[in-house]
């Protein structure tokens, strides 16, 4: 996020991330970006209510004791922590503080939808869940997608520093079957798989197709965030 000499806040659009450095231009050839991945990245407060930040911690971790549901399938299911993803289908109901939440995301969403230029015909995209994630030392989340949605994301309310928030894949990387390995010093929209680098308070929202995965929390604090996904209707 930056801010002009005015003083309003522009939200940064990015394809997957910034330069590393300027691209190369053969001299006399035109290279341009084809079916670009976008990355919207923005504090989550930037539009929309103000949202406090030791609240919405406490209300994560308070929904996470009382949710027995939850719980149990997190054990049953071998999942590293614990989500409300399969148990609590009604945050922003049950709590206020969710549903504040859920009025800056609608904003966010919409805005990152007018820089997909989407053609929406009348219609929105209005969400159709959210949860709670929390990953202790060790805990993981493998590579998936968001089938069935337009719209996912996640924002991010406490990032130890030894846990990494999300790992980003190339969606034609199956297709790169004898592509030599990028340099190391690749410009980031180059690249097979790419770490943004998120603070607690800010979010993040990507066309639900990308594959990503969260890789392991390496920090003796929990990693928490809430994630959710958006469709068109």
């Amino acid at each position: 996020m930056c801010r002009s000499r005015t003083g309003i806040a522009r939200i940064r659009f990015q394809t997957v991330a910034t330069r590393a450095h300027p691209p190369y231009n053969p001299p006399m050839a035109q290279i341009k970006s084809l079916f670009v991945t976008r990355l919207y990245h923005a504090r989550l407060s930037e539009l929309g209510p103000d949202i406090d930040a030791d609240e919405l911690s406490a209300t994560c971790f308070s929904v996470a004791e009382d949710d027995d549901a939850g719980q149990d399938w997190c054990e049953e299911n071998g999942f590293p922590g614990y989500t409300s993803y399969a148990s609590l289908t009604d945050l922003p109901w049950r709590m206020p503080i969710f549903a504040e939440v859920v009025k800056a995301l609608d904003a966010h969403v919409a805005a990152f939808a007018e820089d997909l230029e989407f053609d929406l015909e009348g219609r929105k995209l209005v969400l159709e869940d959210i949860w709670i994630n929390i990953l202790p030392e060790g805990g993981t989340h493998s590579s998936h997608i968001h089938p069935h949605s337009v719209i996912s994301g996640t924002t991010y309310v406490q990032i130890p520093p030894g846990a990494r928030s999300i790992k980003l894949e190339d969606p034609r990387h199956a297709m790169m079957m004898a592509a030599p390995a990028r340099k190391t010093d690749a410009r980031d929209e180059m690249r097979a798989f790419v770490y943004p680098g998120p603070e607690a308070g800010d979010v993040l929202l990507w066309e639900s197709w990308l594959r990503h995965e969260v890789p392991m929390n390496m920090d003796e604090d929990d990693r928490v965030s809430v994630s959710f996904n958006y469709r068109w209707e």
